[in-house]
């Protein structure tokens, strides 16, 4: 009997992970990473690059490089105006009123963008496991609607995959975490990650999860972290050389790793180096880039966003804005945190 994956279908990130054991593992991918970038770049020459090979290309290419496709999968056209205007790529109207991307006069659905990734992953486990894989478990957002989770399915039946369940999100998170095997529980799970931030409510009784409520906000996520220590290079740099680099594309590209990498380190020190040599150059000739940034100045530079973050769990906990719920703060019984803003995984 071939084994079953689960997939965690990301935003911004995908994980494949198999059950060994009775515990789950999570699969390293053909990169060395255990995080895949959701993530699919067309170069010039029609060659399809997906994970973090498109990742490292998007800011040199962003018309034809598709990130955050997720945000549109199942969805209307008129329901996406905001999600369009944040995008660089090219979003057309669909068949039915959906949305497709149009790359060099070619269209694609989210179903199919989300395939090419979800294959990425299919083939990562194949070779994790040495055999096919045609079995898998999808994760969702438990605000995710039946449209959605249908092209979520959808998705993965064009990758090759029979997708035997759809579940929620902070389900698969109480489930990863054996909260199903004790007493019954009202569990609230806390998931702040690449590209948005949910807070849900589980009831747990007989062995069995219900989703009582959700909130959150899809647009506050650790990329949004990452564009603030940006910014504060960019800034800093233009301050010390008079050049800005927010124009120039190969260099946001470096920027842009180094930040996400000062991030994690800031996970476990009070301050880190970023160290960029010829990352731009003018008439007097070659220019580096060498700061540090400290945890002090990194939580300086993002307290609008935890306030934001705040501000959401605070509607949450007290549960006086949340659908539906009738259950008051004192009745959690666990607080379920789920920290991918330091991708503690990579």
């Amino acid at each position: 009997m071939s084994k079953i994956i689960g997939i965690d279908l990301g935003t911004t990130n995908s994980v494949v992970s198999v059950l060994e054991g009775g515990k789950a593992t999570v699969i390293t991918s053909s990169e060395g990473s255990r995080l895949v970038p959701s993530v699919v770049g067309f170069t010039k020459s029609g060659e399809r690059l997906v994970g973090q090979v498109a990742k490292r290309q998007a800011i040199t290419n962003p018309e034809n490089t598709i990130f955050s496709i997720k945000r549109f999968i199942g969805r209307r056209w008129d329901d996406t105006e905001n999600e369009r205007k944040r995008i660089p790529y090219k979003a057309v109207k669909g068949k039915d009123d959906t949305i497709s991307v149009d790359i060099s006069g070619k269209k694609y659905t989210p179903q199919e963008i989300s395939a090419m990734i979800l294959s990425k992953l299919k083939q990562d486990a194949e070779s994790y496991l040495g055999e096919k894989v045609t079995k898998a478990v999808i994760t969702v957002p438990a605000y995710f609607n039946d449209a959605q989770r249908q092209a979520t399915k959808d998705a993965g039946q064009i990758a090759g995959l029979e997708v035997l369940r759809i579940i929620n999100e902070p389900t698969a998170s109480a489930l990863a975490y054996g909260l199903d095997k004790g007493a019954d529980h009202t569990i609230l799970v806390f998931d702040l990650g690449g590209g948005t931030f949910d807070i849900s409510i589980l009831e747990l009784g007989d062995g069995v999860f219900e989703v009582k409520a959700t909130s959150g906000n899809n647009h506050l996520g650790g990329d949004d972290f990452d564009e603030r220590i940006i910014d504060f290079l960019i800034n800093e740099f233009k301050k010390d050389q008079g050049i800005d680099l927010s124009q120039d594309k190969m260099a946001l590209q470096r920027l842009k790793e180094a930040a996400e990498k000062a991030k994690i380190e800031l996970s476990t020190v009070v301050q880190t180096n970023i160290n960029l040599p010829f990352i731009t150059a003018d008439a007097s000739g070659p220019k580096h880039l060498d700061l540090n940034l400290s945890r002090s100045k990194f939580d300086e530079l993002t307290a609008d966003l935890v306030e934001e973050r705040h501000a959401v769990h605070g509607k949450s906990a007290g549960l006086t804005q949340l659908t539906n719920s009738k259950l008051q703060a004192s009745e959690l019984k666990l607080l379920l945190v789920l920290f991918l803003l330091s991708c503690r995984l990579c």
